[in-house]
């Protein structure tokens, strides 16, 4: 009976074995081998470095991080001396297989003894900045539900005296014969119509969802044929999709319309290098993710959409407010997609993040499979 064969029968009372039950944990446990070549791994390594076990076993440690020589030194001398040691606030970039991510773990070693005697290391990597980004996502939810309180009570503030001031446009046109003065009381018109489609988009959708099968790829090929119409010469828009991926439950219309507005923003990020005839390319990527927390509700699965554009960037004061309404670093923008967008995305359980520095801006939307799946 090998190693885990025991550890899965040690725990056949409770239902379940050794690598369901590590797989259930958000830390990652990896086993090393001599080589430091990983010999085991959870979900939530997985998840950590962005590639399935069928990709990191076997692996060496060291090819996954970026100038880990000293780490490597120091696992070698705990895999020598037997002595086990934690680190704080480890700073790591993992590479290659997850495109150079900085992270922040807190990392414990523990020497340990396989079944056929040999030396090997127990690694427990407890990430501290996506804590971070946990409890920075409730405050920003939070903060986001009290924006779209008061948006949505201002919105049916103005609807009512709008409404009126249209009617009395309406029938100050039926009185007035003179052209010229038609005309003013059609801009009057007008504008108040375009005001209150302004208002509409601001209260947002009412309608409840209509719950189906969706598969994201379909849900993203939609999109590029609809941006691909508008016409943007000189952009380039690439695909990279994980094919394994299962179809989740949702409103199709609706995770539609958020991704075009996604894919939208990070068109009008790149549109003017376009025009300057330099380089600009947008990239569509589907991966799934273990273990992932949103808001306070953990998922074991989840399907992350990547929209990663490499304009110029978002300006540092912006960052945190993009997703409230009326916000925009464009003149002509209304600063209403990414609010709809992180609207009907939060509708589905789940939610978007932007992360943004001079030539790539990431915007990833993390949507359960199921809805009230935890």
């Amino acid at each position: 009976m090998n190693n885990r064969s025991r550890q899965d029968h040690a725990l056949t009372g409770t239902g379940l074995g050794a690598a369901a039950l590590l797989d259930q944990l958000a830390t990652a446990v990896l086993v090393l081998d001599g080589s430091l070549r990983i010999r085991y791994l959870n979900s939530a390594t997985e998840m950590l470095f962005g590639a399935s076990v069928r990709r990191l076993a076997g692996t060496s440690l060291t090819s996954l991080v970026l100038h880990g020589e000293s780490l490597a030194e120091r696992l070698l001398e705990a895999l020598t001396s037997e002595a086990p040691y934690t680190e704080r606030e480890l700073n790591l970039r993992l590479g290659s297989l997850n495109e150079t991510t900085p992270v922040v773990v807190d990392c414990m070693v523990t020497p340990i003894r396989l079944i056929n005697g040999a030396r090997a290391l127990l690694l427990e990597l407890h990430q501290q900045d996506r804590h971070l980004r946990i409890s920075r996502e409730e405050n920003l939810l939070t903060q986001q539900q009290a924006s779209r309180a008061v948006v949505r009570g201002l919105a049916h503030e103005i609807k009512n005296p709008l409404g009126g001031l249209r009617g009395a446009a309406q029938l100050l046109d039926a009185e007035v014969h003179d052209p010229d003065l038609r005309d003013y009381t059609r801009v009057i018109m007008a504008e108040a119509d375009r005001l209150q489609q302004l208002v509409d988009t601001l209260l947002g959708s009412n309608r409840p969802l209509r719950i189906g099968e969706v598969n994201i790829h379909e849900v993203m090929e939609r999109v590029r044929t609809l941006v691909a119409a508008e016409g943007h010469p000189g952009i380039t828009v690439r695909s990279d999709y994980d094919p394994s991926l299962p179809c989740l439950t949702g409103d199709m219309d609706q995770i539609i319309q958020a991704m075009l507005n996604i894919v939208r923003n990070a068109i009008e990020a790149v549109l003017p290098q376009s025009q300057r005839n330099q380089p600009a390319a947008i990239v569509l990527s589907t991966r799934a993710q273990r273990q992932f927390t949103i808001g306070h509700r953990r998922h074991r699965l989840v399907i992350r959409v990547d929209v990663i554009d490499n304009g110029p960037g978002i300006p540092p004061e912006l960052v945190e407010q993009i997703f409230y309404p009326m916000v925009t670093g464009r003149a002509e923008g209304t600063g209403l997609g990414l609010s709809i967008a992180q609207d009907l995305i939060g509708r589905h359980g789940g939610t978007i993040e932007c992360h943004t520095r001079p030539g790539e801006t990431r915007f990833s939307v993390f949507l359960p499979l199921q809805q009230g799946e935890s």
